[in-house]
């Protein structure tokens, strides 16, 4: 009897859209409220595309440099973490032994299962240091290329996101219809970009999109209330 190779499929890209997520999320608001905000002060659109566009490049500037020290922050927390397990490993085996079992005991395991683990780990340094990571401190070794891939996918997200808001007032040259076109466009692409969020994080589509377009709607609100106030 041919048996059927189970496959599964698991996301593996989560800090890809975690990136996206931040940089589009903000790219659709701050832009948005900014050109919302100078439409009650400036009538021409020129200088609202041309203000637009600045804080689009320097948003993605400071998003993407957020990103990379994030990352590069993470990696030096993990070398660091690694380094500590390594000379504890070395300097107090018995130690590192008992928390082996302790680790084990709290996925269920007696003491008399977990202690052939914990003597086949003491024979194996670096397997040893690697389950330390893992299971004691939660610590996944960082991608060494995360830092750059991050500030890119982060930069480039909110650049896609902050040109969103502005399309209407490049394509229009009157304040009175761009802005209302700007809106609903903005609320309609956090729309489509919960929907699609959704379908990557494995939650329900439809209320990943409400959930955009509502806390993406407050955001903006509130970020074109404090520009007019301003």
């Amino acid at each position: 009897m041919q048996k059927t190779r189970h496959t599964e499929r698991h996301f593996t890209a989560s800090e890809t859209v975690r990136d996206v997520i931040i940089g589009m999320s903000d790219g659709l608001t701050v832009p948005f409220a900014l050109a919302a905000g100078l439409s009650g002060a400036v009538v021409a659109t020129g200088i609202i595309v041309t203000a637009g566009l600045a804080e689009v490049a320097a948003g993605a500037i400071a998003m993407g440099l957020g990103g990379y020290l994030a990352a590069k922050s993470d990696s030096e927390h993990y070398a660091g973490e690694r380094l500590r397990e390594q000379q504890e490993v070395r300097d107090l085996p018995a130690q590192e032994s008992a928390e082996v079992i302790e680790v084990l005991r709290s996925y269920g395991l007696t003491p008399e299962e977990s202690q052939p683990i914990a003597v086949a780990l003491s024979k194996r340094p670096e397997a040893w240091v690697d389950f330390m990571m893992r299971f004691e401190l939660g610590l996944e070794e960082p991608d060494p290329k995360r830092a750059l891939t991050s500030a890119l996918t982060i930069g480039g997200a909110y650049i896609i996101g902050g040109l969103i808001p502005l399309i209407p007032y490049i394509a229009f040259h009157t304040v009175k219809i761009a802005l209302p076109l700007s809106a609903v466009v903005t609320l309609m692409a956090l729309g489509v970009f919960g929907f699609v969020k959704g379908q990557f994080t494995s939650t329900p589509r439809l209320r990943s999109a409400l959930q955009s377009v509502l806390v993406g709607g407050l955001a903006a609100a509130a970020a074109f209330a404090l520009a007019r106030l301003v």
